[in-house]
């Protein structure tokens, strides 16, 4: 896949990764569509990425609404006549013990945070397969491979993330449609600071949004499926690695994630 030239649409576009990513884009050569519920900040995106490319559009929506995330992507499939990419980055976190997580809640992250992107995805590949060509980008997390204490909802939806890209690559192999899998590390957005969600147990060193998202337009445009952004987390540790301990390890890896975590909390 190359960017020049190609329709792309990005969901979770009003600010963080999306807000970042969708400019790189369209400066790529890429004309954008962007969809977010903040339709102030979605029009601020709109306007910079119109200045490379000022066919880009925009839609408002709240992605939870399934049905709604459905019509978004076959709305936008049919203005570009035909969408080349699809960046699910649309999400949302949910920090708190499972102690305390109640099972609405639960529902509520997954029907975000996977549901929506993988409805959209059945949405838009019908097309892709029958022009032979596209792809569909997911954008997990290092949380989709790795456990992290008090998110075990934002787990659950990202680890779900991680295991239907990677199916659908042995689905589509023959038909022309690509599929990518992001995995970022600790960004510099919104989602170490939203109501409802405890304070993260461990203070951490996060990368820049704008980082992250040329990872993602170079993600894009690589052959590769799986995609760590950063490579390097900050402190020098390997993400792929840090992965890649954990399944070498399994009960080792567990056993000292979770003495770690009781540790924090008892130090609170």
């Amino acid at each position: 896949m190359r960017l020049d030239g190609a329709s792309v649409l990005v969901t979770g576009a009003s600010s963080g990764i999306g807000a970042a990513l969708a400019p790189i884009l369209a400066a790529r050569g890429a004309t954008v569509g962007i969809v977010a519920r903040r339709a102030d900040r979605l029009e601020a995106v709109l306007e910079q990425c119109r200045v490379h490319s000022p066919a880009s559009r925009m839609w408002v929506a709240d992605l939870g609404d399934l049905a709604r995330a459905e019509t978004v992507a076959c709305e936008a499939d049919t203005a570009f006549g035909g969408i080349d990419v699809l960046v699910n980055n649309a999400a949302i976190p949910k920090r708190v013990r499972v102690t305390e997580l109640t099972a609405a809640e639960v529902e509520h992250v997954m029907t975000v945070d996977f549901t929506s992107p993988m409805r959209m995805a059945l949405a838009v590949l019908p097309g892709m397969v029958q022009r032979g060509r596209g792809q569909v980008l997911f954008v997990s997390s290092l949380g989709g491979r790795i456990p992290i204490a008090h998110e075990s909802a934002y787990n659950a939806a990202k680890f779900a993330v991680c295991g239907f890209a990677e199916a659908m690559v042995l689905d589509l192999a023959g038909t022309g449609v690509e599929v990518r899998l992001v995995l970022p590390g600790p960004i510099a957005t919104e989602i170490w600071d939203q109501p409802d969600n405890d304070p993260a147990l461990l203070a951490v060193e996060t990368v820049p949004a704008e980082e992250c998202a040329a990872g993602i337009a170079d993600a894009i445009e690589s052959d590769g499926f799986e995609h760590y952004v950063p490579a390097m987390l900050p402190g020098g540790m390997d993400a792929r690695e840090l992965a890649v301990a954990k399944v070498r390890d399994c009960d080792g890896f567990l056993a000292g994630m979770a003495s770690f975590a009781q540790s924090l909390r008892e130090s609170r």
